[in-house]
Formats: structure tokens, C-alpha cells, sequence
């Protein structure tokens, strides 16, 4: 028998999951998998270490799920999975720790209502990862859990890094920049250091390119910089996401087209990004493989962002080490990685074309200045792993 722990991320339709078995020193990963559609057409799949699918389901239109019925077919689903082992906690992904939480900590309902409190500063993603915290205080209170924030790893970073030139009475209320995919981010550079000692040690970009994108400078495994600032619409152009915006613009939108901060909200979120540009699809696949003009247009902007992003960060760095492609775009895409590489080669940068087309792990040629690396993240991975040490130290909430 072992000990397991299930780690969630539950979004505003969906919700993702993972469970880990505990092998002395090691986490095993037995299944994960995702509910999606909780409030139109549910469906939900696993599957196992080795990618066979184990469980599959699909309730019909009308039927909708919630959060709570989500949870509670999960929880039956897993207790019959996990057989003879036995769940020791439960470890979230929480997009917003604020000023006050630099570190993941262990779960109380005076936490939670404390975490709330964050909201206004993530107002799509916080609820939503709060919901099932409170399912399962209110059901299970003896099971322990644990909430990781994807903040925490950007709160040591210089202040000058953090601020925004507003004053005082305005930072003070929290406006200032936060940074996010630190779970990324902290999971590789745990990663860094058996592929690369000198980078690890030293200075590096890692680049989590997916429908969310965002960069990060990490100078001795801490983060230094990152693209993202007071949310997650910051920095780079993304899947939907509009990236960096002068906030000019926001007011022009205000007064001369007369939209109001839903319609703003849902245009900079939800209709910008590689899909406003493009016309076409906010799937880097789809524009790679389309002839439209915007589509090119919009994978050149990306290119291009990522460029202008990558010179500031080697700037906070005061030069760069290495660079790391991470997440569905950066692992995935060998195209984005060439165009990247070779727009970095005034940085030394210099590219193996066909290790870049097997997918690396290694990008850079042997002689190359700064190396270049594919190297897979983990966010569910770096969760059990803060769970586990939190639960087995019995640090209270």
C-alpha cells in the first residue's frame, strides 16, 4: 500500500487533475485527467501513467455537472482507483497568493477566506480554484490540503521589478506586478540543474509558451523578471490574450467606442491574441499550418514580442546563460523555437536545426555561447511534490 495525493486545478468550466503515488523518495504519477463542460455538456477522461485511458464519460446537454457534482463523481471515480492505497492529501493550484503568501501553506477556512480576499486581483481563475477547497473542508475536513500559488515564486524579486510608477496609496492597496506560471517556473529550475549546472547556477530565460504565454529571468534558480505584471493578461501575446497594451488604449476604448470594463474584460481576454490577429484560430498549430496572411501576421508578432521581451529580460539579468522553451508551444512547436533562436543569435545564441527538429532536449550547437533547451514542465509534479513536504512536516494552516 502506498500513500497517494491527488492534486487539482479546478477552472472556471473545468477541472484538472493528477494522482501521485508516493515511492519512497520518488512521486510515481498514477492517472490524471480533466472534467471539462461543468455547466454545458460534461465530460470527463483519465488516463494512466502510460497514457491508456482508463476512465471516460459523457453526460448529455441539460445535464450539467457544477462544481460540486464535478468533485463528487471524481471522488467516487478515485476511491475505487486507488484500491489499497491510501489519499493522504490533496494539494490546488491557486493562480493569487497577494503580498502574503511567498510559499505554499496548508489550508484552513480562515485561510480561505483570506485567499478570497484576492479575488478582485483574479477575478477569472481565483473563485473558481477556491470552489473545490471548500467542498472538500466542508465534506472532508480531516483530509488535508494544500494550496500552491502560482505568484509565490516571483515574490522575491527586486522591488524596482514589482513596481509600478503609481503612487503610494495606490501600490499600497496591491497594484503592483505578481508574475505568474511560477509553478513552471520553480519546477524548472529544479529541473535546470541536471541538464545544464552552469545555467542553473547562473542566468537564464525560460519561455512557458502555450495558450497562456509568459517569460521569466531566473538568476541562480530565482526569478529576477517576468512578462506577466498585475494579472495574467500582461506581457506577451497569447492564445486569446492581448499581452501587453498601452493603457491608453483602455481609455480610448472607453470614450470613443463606449465600452464598458465587461466588454473590455472580455475583448482583452477572451478576443485578442493570436485569434484577434489572426481571424483564424488561437491554436499555434492551426496558423503554422494556415496560408492566411493574418495567420502569418499573427505567428510573426509572437515571434517578435517574445524577441523584444527576451533583450529586456537579458537586460535585468546583465546578460544571459540560457535559454529554456517550456510548455505546449515551446515543446511542441519547433518552428517558434527556430524563429526564436535565430532572432536571439546577437545574444550568442547559435542553433542546431536538427537537434531543434528532433525536439532536443538540447537546441544549441556544442560551441554556442548560450545554450538553448526544450525541457518539459511539471506544475502538477512541483504541487505534490510542496504537498507532500507540508503534510509530512505537519505544518499547520
Amino acid at each position: 500500500m502506498s500513500d497517494a495525493i491527488l492534486v487539482v486545478n479546478a477552472g472556471s468550466s473545468s477541472i484538472k487533475f493528477s494522482l501521485f503515488l508516493e515511492r519512497g523518495e520518488a512521486l510515481d504519477l498514477l492517472l490524471g485527467g480533466q472534467i471539462e463542460g461543468l455547466y454545458t455538456t460534461p465530460r470527463f477522461k483519465v488516463k494512466d501513467a502510460a497514457g491508456a485511458t482508463v476512465g471516460e464519460r459523457q453526460w448529455s446537454a441539460g445535464e450539467p455537472l457544477g462544481h460540486d457534482g464535478a468533485i463528487a463523481y471524481l471522488a467516487s471515480f478515485l476511491r475505487e482507483q486507488l484500491g489499497e492505497h491510501r489519499l493522504v492529501a490533496v494539494g490546488h493550484r491557486v493562480v493569487h497568493g497577494g503580498l502574503d503568501y511567498a510559499a505554499p501553506v496548508r489550508l484552513t477556512a480562515e485561510i480561505v477566506g483570506h485567499l478570497e480576499q484576492f479575488i478582485p486581483l483574479a477575478p477569472l481563475h481565483q473563485p473558481h480554484n477556491l470552489r473545490p477547497i471548500r467542498l472538500l473542508l466542508a465534506h472532508q475536513p480531516q483530509l488535508p490540503q494544500v494550496a500552491c500559488f502560482d505568484t509565490a515564486f516571483h515574490r522575491h524579486q527586486p522591488e524596482t521589478a514589482q513596481a509600478f510608477a503609481l503612487p503610494p496609496e495606490i501600490t499600497e492597496r496591491g497594484v503592483r506586478r505578481y508574475g505568474f506560471h511560477g509553478l513552471s517556473y520553480e519546477y524548472i529550475a529544479s529541473a535546470l540543474p541536471q541538464v545544464d549546472p552552469r545555467a542553473a547556477a547562473g542566468r537564464a530565460v525560460v519561455l512557458h509558451l502555450g495558450n497562456g504565454a509568459s517569460m521569466c529571468a531566473i538568476h541562480g534558480g530565482r526569478s529576477v523578471a517576468s512578462t506577466m505584471g498585475f494579472t495574467a493578461v500582461d506581457g506577451l501575446p497569447m492564445g486569446t490574450r492581448s499581452g501587453n497594451l498601452d493603457p491608453g488604449v483602455v481609455l480610448y476604448l472607453m470614450d470613443e467606442l463606449k465600452m464598458d470594463a465587461r466588454a473590455i474584460e472580455k475583448l482583452l481576454y477572451q478576443q485578442s491574441g493570436l485569434l484577434g490577429v489572426s481571424g483564424v484560430s488561437s491554436d499555434m498549430r492551426a496558423l503554422l499550418a494556415a496560408d492566411e496572411p493574418r495567420a502569418k501576421f499573427a505567428v510573426e508578432l509572437f515571434v517578435y514580442r517574445i524577441g523584444r521581451e527576451l533583450g529586456s529580460l537579458a537586460a535585468a539579468l546583465g546578460g544571459l546563460d540560457a535559454l529554456v522553451f517550456t510548455a505546449g508551444i515551446g515543446e511542441h512547436a519547433a518552428p517558434i523555437r527556430e524563429q526564436v533562436c535565430r532572432a536571439a543569435a546577437w545574444l550568442g545564441v547559435e542553433l542546431d536545426p536538427t537537434a531543434n527538429a528532433a525536439g532536443g532536449p538540447r537546441l544549441s550547437t556544442a560551441g554556442s555561447r548560450v545554450t538553448a533547451w526544450v525541457i518539459p514542465t511539471n506544475e502538477e509534479l512541483m504541487i505534490a511534490r510542496h504537498t507532500r513536504t507540508l503534510v509530512a512536516a505537519g505544518a499547520p494552516g
